[in-house]
């Protein structure tokens, strides 16, 4: 019966005219930032970040989560019209979604990502809503010790599931955590790796590297490629699936939401994971298996579940544990201490409003933009006419102006360009920027339970094997590590191998 009142009481938040305004504005925007490739949600979260500065941190975080289910909503749209994917997670869309609609089918393609977005949605919020509190009971017995573990196991898989380079990864993982460590030492009042520069007695900004590293980095990387969209001019034709595509539709999206709810929880997880877990999983077991490779139903139905899925349950472990799943889970807990709030097992005591109501606005979040996406299909399409070169200059102007208004200081415009040309850097040399903001959000939190930990151990390195929880968190980040690096020790002892052959 709590869960009943407590999401109850959510809906009572989440639908208060004031909240379901900024809802209705995150999906929209979620879904435009979908549609428009090369943008992403990631980009668009850290430019709106100041924003958030002067609202309700409940209002800010509903807006926020918004825009990131929306987008994998939006992605599909022109994926399945175009081949055109506006979303990571939406690049396995294209390779059945595109074939479906040159037969003909692109409105029972675009209605079955649309209902199997909605119904996986509505699931993993279920589950988040479900499963929320159990955690915080269970993280609430955690220790200094543990709590360290788990954000180092943290850090590690969201290096090894990166893309690209593990060694790579784990380098910006220590990079972010060093930025992290910038500023003056809460115990001992010390300044720390400021060079002097008193504009970093606090720390370097978080939206500073959050606006640099995603928005202008991207929007410089955007600039590099040619344009080439070639707007759909014919029908989409009707979004009534036949009894045999429905019939085949609803285990992938079973399926796809089961793997999605899964993976989404994991760090460095998240939706490109799951759709790319899912279009595997429906190749392998699914009965239109023949079909794949010329449009088949299970390949849209199944991916666009999962990303939904797991771009909601991604929420669990921020909620109850305070450790962000992805980049936008860090920049969510860069939003929550934007508005002094502290991410972790006590939000469902300490923020009753914030929990549930968020909760509850992903139900509310999902019913809009069924409405929002499927009526409006020409609308989002035309969106793509729009050419690039003339977004970009409001989108640096508002950058500017956003991240100068947090603290009316001009240093924080210059820190911000100075991460924007070192994430355009960061992605010529195949560098992902993800672990690196994980690492700078959970760097001094980690800090602060290894101070602890060694407070209450009295100078005991040993309690980080002698807690049984810290000890299996310890030893699954070595065996993750471990078979992740693996591959490449074993190329360096072919290389060796044939060199010396």
């Amino acid at each position: 019966m709590d869960l009943f009142a407590n999401l109850a009481h959510g809906f009572a938040v989440a639908l208060t005219w004031n909240n379901i305004l900024f809802c209705l504005i995150g999906c929209v925007i979620g879904t435009a930032i979908g549609v428009l490739p090369g943008i992403g949600p990631v980009a668009t979260i850290s430019l709106l970040l100041p924003i958030t500065f002067g609202q309700p941190a409940t209002t800010a975080i509903i807006m926020l989560a918004g825009i990131y289910y929306g987008a994998q909503y939006g992605g599909s749209t022109t994926s399945i019209l175009l081949n055109l994917p506006g979303e990571v997670s939406s690049v396995v869309t294209t390779l059945e979604g595109y074939k479906m609609a040159r037969r003909g089918r692109a409105g029972a393609a675009l209605a079955i990502a649309a209902i199997g977005s909605f119904f996986a949605g509505t699931v993993a919020t279920l589950l988040v809503a479900a499963s929320g509190p159990l955690l915080t009971q269970v993280a609430l017995s955690f220790g200094p010790a543990d709590y360290f573990s788990l954000m180092f196991l943290g850090l590690i898989i969201s290096a090894v599931l990166a893309q690209g380079s593990v060694v790579k990864s784990i380098g910006m993982v220590i990079f972010g955590v060093a930025l992290g460590m910038v500023g003056t030492d809460v115990q001992t009042g010390q300044q720390r790796f400021t060079f002097g520069i008193p504009e970093l007695s606090d720390g370097v900004g978080f939206v500073s590297i959050a606006m640099g590293m995603f928005g202008i980095a991207e929007i410089i990387m955007n600039l590099e490629r040619p344009e080439s969209r070639n707007v759909m001019s014919g029908k989409v034709g009707s979004l009534m699936m036949t009894r045999e595509e429905f019939r085949r539709s609803v285990p992938a999206v079973l399926r796809g939401t089961a793997v999605g709810s899964v993976l989404g929880i994991l760090p460095g997880g998240g939706a490109a994971l799951s759709s790319f877990g899912s279009y595997m999983m429906e190749r392998k077991i699914s009965k239109g298996r023949h079909e794949f490779g010329t449009g088949a139903i299970e390949g849209v139905a199944g991916p666009e579940s999962a990303n939904n899925a797991a771009s909601q349950t991604s929420f669990i472990p921020l909620l109850t544990l305070g450790i962000p799943a992805n980049a936008v889970m860090a920049l969510m807990v860069g939003a929550l201490i934007i508005q002094g709030i502290q991410p972790g097992p006590r939000m469902v005591e300490a923020q009753p409003d914030l929990f549930w109501g968020l909760i509850a606005s992903m139900w509310v979040g999902n019913v809009m933009l069924l409405i929002i996406n499927l009526p409006m299909v020409g609308m989002w399409v035309k969106l793509l006419s729009v050419p690039y070169r003339h977004m970009y200059p409001s989108i640096m102007i508002f950058c500017a102006i956003g991240v100068y208004s947090l603290q009316n200081n001009v240093f924080d415009v210059y820190q911000t360009v100075f991460f924007g040309i070192f994430g355009y850097m960061c992605s010529k040399l195949r560098l992902e920027a993800a672990p690196m903001l994980i690492g700078f959000v959970l760097g001094p939190m980690m800090e602060e339970h290894l101070r602890r930990a060694m407070l209450l151990s009295r100078g005991n390195w040993g309690v980080f094997i002698e807690r049984p929880i810290s000890a299996v968190l310890l030893g699954i980040a070595a065996i993750a590590l471990v078979a992740m690096l693996m591959p490449n020790v074993r190329k360096g002892k072919d290389a060796a191998l044939q060199e010396g052959g």
